[in-house]
């Protein structure tokens, strides 16, 4: 089959493109390298809805983060995807910071962002009781949000299936050829032929970009470990508490989380190996130096998880996004753990490149209804909390997964899914299982039978 566009990387920016495409009259490939959709970078952040106050003004990104925000507000409305608007407060430890705070509130509103406000040391404290001793005073930002971002990734992935896209988990891109007007991909699963080609591959993005025959940019992988806290330490705080940002990034934050849990990190450390996701002693010294000062509470609350994520550091101060009409290639490159909020946005930017390097787009009536996904979200209701549904199904009364109340009937409805789990670790993402206090210590078997009978 030849396809009309072959968009590589299934992650949310990728998954992102593909459902805006095939929004239109044409035909889509989305080409995943791992097993499942969002098994890359898009699973393994910080999961929060930025407002783009702080991004640099006049970038691509400060415009797609600030038009994203908006687009997936929408979106998980009518989705499902579980969102709590709880504010930020950036936090200044010093004179310094202290002092930098008008800038920062000066660069919202060179953002078109136009609600932070500068508040003392006695508000910080209100607001955040259980703070560390020492802040000056703080920065506010009450419209930044908490997001399930494995419910993102898959909701787009699962519309655009929805839409008519193919869906090729399992293809690395390895080789690339063109002949004519057809670009044939050489990848693990087989042979994909597209009239046109979008590299939303993330970490991989300049290899994909060299088989172009570009050189324009490396990604370097910076490794983002965290600590996620038990749900009992949610109590310590319900907003999402941030350093004052250096060039380096956004610092080591304490925040909830959707699921209920409390997180501290990330580190930020340039690596060579872009699969190097464990996490390290070094990083956890570092965060637990880290939260002696935000938090010391925190650190006597029993950790659930820890995780580190790898985020596509590029050598250029913004998003990449260009098109090779020639070569009827477009590369997304950069896009950064600001992907999560710019991913819809970056597929209407996509969309009007292609339109002006004169792909014809004809807009469908015919699209189906967005899908409705299942509620991770500790703050709504969960099935088992349901009793009209235990009720109408009883598969929703029998917990399987204590540590997360996560029922037989969640695990049956994932795997019977539009997209369904490959494997645990794709079940854990589509449901909680198996995330909680025991890490699946004590529901594992069950799970895993539950996983394999029904794929059988």
């Amino acid at each position: 089959m030849i396809h009309d566009v072959a968009v590589i990387g299934a992650g949310i920016v990728g998954s992102a493109v593909a459902r805006e495409l095939s929004g239109h009259r044409v035909s889509v490939a989305l080409l995943e390298a791992r097993d499942d959709v969002g098994d890359g970078t898009s699973k393994a952040n910080t999961a929060i809805l930025h407002t783009g106050f702080d991004a640099t003004p006049g970038t691509l990104e400060s415009e797609l983060v600030r038009r994203g925000y908006r687009l997936l507000s929408d979106y998980a409305q009518l989705t499902g995807i579980p969102v709590e608007h709880t504010g930020a407060l950036l936090v200044a430890w010093d004179q310094e910071q202290l002092d930098a705070l008008a800038g920062l509130r000066d660069k919202a509103e060179a953002n078109g962002y136009h609600r932070c406000a500068i508040v003392d040391a006695a508000e910080v404290y209100r607001q955040v009781p259980h703070l560390g001793p020492g802040a000056l005073g703080g920065l506010t930002v009450p419209d930044e949000s908490i997001i399930c971002t494995w419910t993102v990734n898959l909701a787009l992935a699962t519309d655009a299936v929805n839409r008519g896209t193919t869906l090729l988990t399992g293809h690395r891109v390895e080789s690339v050829s063109r002949r004519g007007d057809l670009t044939t991909l050489g990848t693990t699963g087989g042979t994909v032929r597209a009239r046109w080609v979008v590299n939303a591959a993330g970490l991989g993005a300049d290899k994909v970009d060299a088989l172009f025959g570009h050189r324009r940019f490396t990604v370097t992988p910076r490794r983002g470990e965290l600590i996620v806290y038990d749900k009992l330490a949610r109590a310590l705080v319900d907003k999402i508490v941030l350093p004052v940002p250096t060039s380096r990034g956004k610092g080591v934050l304490v925040s909830p989380t959707i699921y209920g849990n409390v997180m501290l990190g990330p580190t930020s450390e340039d690596l060579t190996d872009r699969s190097a996701t464990a996490t390290s002693e070094t990083g956890f010294e570092f965060l637990l130096e880290k939260g002696r000062v935000l938090m010391p509470e925190l650190l006597a609350e029993e950790v659930t998880a820890t995780y580190a994520g790898l985020r596509a550091a590029i050598d250029h101060p913004d998003y990449l996004i260009d098109t090779d009409a020639e070569q009827h290639y477009l590369l997304v490159g950069g896009i950064r753990s600001t992907g999560l909020t710019s991913g819809m946005a970056v597929a209407e930017h996509v969309r009007d490149q292609l339109l002006s390097a004169g792909m014809e787009l004809a807009t469908r009536t015919d699209l189906p209804d967005p899908p409705a996904m299942p509620n991770l979200g500790e703050a709504f209701p969960r099935p088992y909390q349901q009793a009209d549904r235990i009720a109408a199904d009883p598969a929703y009364g029998r917990i399987v997964c204590f540590c997360e109340r996560v029922t037989e009937g969640e695990v049956r409805d994932a795997c019977h899914s539009v997209i369904p789990p490959t494997t645990l670790e794709g079940l854990r993402r589509r449901t909680r299982v198996m995330n909680g206090r025991c890490q699946a210590f004590f529901c594992g078997a069950e799970v895993q039978a539950l996983l394999e009978g029904n794929r059988s």
